[in-house]
C-alpha cells in the first residue's frame, strides 16, 4: 500500500476536504480554483455523478490519478461505506422521533 502522501497527483487539501464535504469540495474546486483532477468520463456523466453521488466521482478521480492501492482511495471507500450505511439510519431515527411528538 502506498503511504506516501506528499507526492500525490491530487492536492492533499482536496482529498481531506472531500472526505467530509464531497459535493461542496467538488463545486468549490470547479468554480473557484478551476481545477479538478482529470478523469476519462464524458462531461455529462461527470456532471451527473457530481450531483447525485459525488463520493463515487471522487473515488474514480483518485483511482485514475493515484491508483487504487493508495491510502486515500481506501479512506474514501471507508467514508462511503459509513455514510451510506449509517447516514440513513440516523435520519430515519430522527424522523421517527419528530413524528412521535
Amino acid at each position: 500500500m502506498d503511504l506516501n502522501l506528499t507526492h500525490t497527483a491530487i492536492e492533499p487539501a482536496f482529498l481531506i476536504l472531500s472526505l467530509f464535504f464531497p459535493r461542496i469540495t467538488l463545486f468549490g474546486y470547479w468554480f473557484f480554483a478551476n481545477y479538478l483532477p482529470p478523469i476519462s468520463l464524458p462531461g455529462i456523466v461527470e456532471l451527473l455523478l457530481g450531483i447525485f453521488v459525488p463520493r463515487i466521482l471522487i473515488l474514480i478521480m483518485i483511482a485514475e490519478n493515484m491508483g487504487y492501492m493508495n491510502v486515500w482511495f481506501w479512506l474514501h471507500i471507508i467514508a462511503l461505506i459509513l455514510v451510506y450505511t449509517k447516514g440513513g439510519h440516523y435520519s430515519k431515527k430522527r424522523f421517527r422521533r419528530r413524528n412521535e411528538i
